[in-house]
């Protein structure tokens, strides 16, 4: 037997003007685009902003369903819409923010898993890398290089 080791990177800042370039405005879309986040059964609101290469920011929420399995992450929700209305042009980052109704949350909340295979997906179809925001209520912004380094050992077209 061997051992492998994972080594995720990851730059903290303590607020959105520490964020280099216009990943401050990002993560200000992302909290704008909490008030469109439709969760009434989890009070768990996300907020999701993308870059596009083409300067446009697109931003998307969480939306709800009473059939849990059936709701919408605002990852996927901002990604879908980028792609049908932009289609071809790359996504170079995604900023994402939550607000809960039961508790402040004062550190960074991921992505969910499919999520995280999604924007892995998303990045690898544009071969570029998609730079990955993320950020709690309150407290600092995690960000990383590559949506790689959330899902290391992602699934992707290469197994087919």
């Amino acid at each position: 037997m061997r051992e492998v080791e994972l080594i995720t990177k990851v730059q903290v800042f303590e607020n959105e003007a520490e964020l280099p370039g216009q990943e401050g405005v990002l993560m200000r879309e992302a909290h704008e685009a909490l008030a469109k986040s439709y969760a009434p059964y989890s009070k768990f609101n996300v907020g999701a902003a993308l870059l596009l290469a083409n300067g446009e920011v697109i931003s998307g929420a969480n939306q709800e369903n009473a059939a849990y399995p059936m709701c919408l992450c605002a990852e996927r929700v901002a990604l879908g819409a980028a792609t049908s209305v932009y289609p071809g042009v790359a996504v170079t980052a995604i900023a994402i923010t939550i607000k809960s109704s039961h508790q402040v949350v004062n550190r960074p909340a991921a992505p969910c898993g499919a999520c995280r295979q999604v924007i892995c997906e998303t990045s690898n179809r544009q071969g570029q890398p998609i730079v990955v925001l993320i950020k709690g209520e309150t407290g600092p912004i995690y960000r990383f290089n590559d949506a790689v380094d959330l899902l290391p050992l992602s699934f992707d077209s290469s197994y087919l």
